[in-house]
């Protein structure tokens, strides 16, 4: 069973979800089965701010500080990509050395989810589509330890085999 100190940074888009404090209090259940600490940006408590956008930056950045792992939602968010946030705090996460896991219910590459029925390396407007085999940018492939297909739960299971070994 992995140490419980063990803190997880869920990014995501899931902050934005309709239901964003009862999703989010699913995401820390399912953490918690895995006896990890999870850090939820939503967990920040701002109260009053002059400048709420700076502080919820500057508390999220100290929740990635402190985690020991990033665990991200990479699936398409408002398009064909990931949450723009997100993707800034991975690569944040991986300037600091820290280890972090992806997941997304789609995993073909990309030129495949843009193009499906043609599977060209140019999208619509005629701008190159990565042909790397990737699911995901190469920026973004390329920081995660491994990109999971399927749920939080997917990344987390990953992640306690690979402690236990």
């Amino acid at each position: 069973m992995p140490s419980p100190s063990l803190k997880i940074y869920l990014a995501g888009p899931d902050v934005f979800a309709p239901n964003q404090q009862e999703h989010g209090e699913s995401l820390k259940t399912i953490t918690k089965s895995f006896s990890f600490t999870p850090l939820y940006p939503l967990d920040n408590e701002i109260l009053e701010s002059d400048n709420l956008s700076k502080d919820i930056f500057c508390s999220n950045v100290e929740m990635i500080k402190q985690a020991d792992i990033i665990v991200a939602n990479l699936n398409a968010f408002r398009g064909s990509e990931p949450d723009s946030g997100t993707v800034w705090e991975i690569g944040y996460a991986h300037a600091l050395g820290k280890r972090i896991i992806g997941y997304t219910n789609d995993t073909r590459p990309m030129k495949t989810k843009i193009n499906p029925e043609t599977n060209n390396i140019f999208d619509k407007n005629g701008w190159r589509i990565e042909d790397l085999d990737h699911s995901h940018n190469l920026m973004i492939f390329n920081a995660c330890e491994i990109i999971v297909e399927g749920s939080l739960t997917n990344a987390l299971q990953h992640l306690e085999k690979y402690l236990q070994a």
